[in-house]
């Protein structure tokens, strides 16, 4: 079996890659083309380097590979630093690498994705709502929900990262 990884310079006794187990995209194109639609239209107005910070942090919360996959090679190809990047997972200890912008849409981010841990907090939302205007505030909620949907998706059906390169589902 051949599997191309984006490192070529990994050993040769990397783990088998796990099977997927289901294709909702595939089986059900009219909702992965809802999800699709649901995205663009929740994205427009803010930054999309911002939308993709907000990916990957709710990407790594759900633990969705696929995801993470796709968005930090999005992100790199938007020009992000790698250092933000990597930084993301531990952001409350490296607050300098953002905006205060950024730092309020990421504790969003963990708010919104993670709500059995006390629900979105009045001083989680307060804050986002200092630095982000209603309408685009309406927005950001609205992007981090539709990336939970796709990571539960991508979870589920356990979707192998690795295989994707920046533009392969440009719509």
């Amino acid at each position: 079996m051949t599997t191309t990884h984006a490192h070529h310079h990994a050993p040769a006794d990397l783990a088998p890659e796990e099977p997927q187990r289901i294709s909702v995209s595939q089986l059900l194109p009219d909702v992965y083309k809802a999800m699709v639609r649901l995205d663009i239209a929740a994205r427009q107005g803010l930054d999309p380097v911002l939308v993709e910070l907000v990916k990957i942090r709710a990407s790594q919360l759900n633990q969705c590979a696929f995801c993470l996959d796709m968005h930090s090679k999005d992100a790199l190809a938007a020009g992000e630093s790698p250092e933000r990047i990597v930084q993301l997972s531990a952001w409350r200890e490296s607050r300098h690498f953002y905006t205060e912008k950024e730092l309020a849409a990421l504790a969003l981010t963990e708010a919104v994705t993670v709500l059995t841990d006390g629900f979105v907090p009045d001083e989680v939302y307060a804050e986002a709502a200092e630095h982000f205007e209603e309408t685009e505030l309406a927005q950001l909620i609205a992007a981090i929900t539709v990336i939970n949907a796709w990571n539960r998706f991508g979870v589920t059906g356990r979707l192998a990262p690795g295989h994707y390169t920046p533009g392969d589902f440009k719509s």
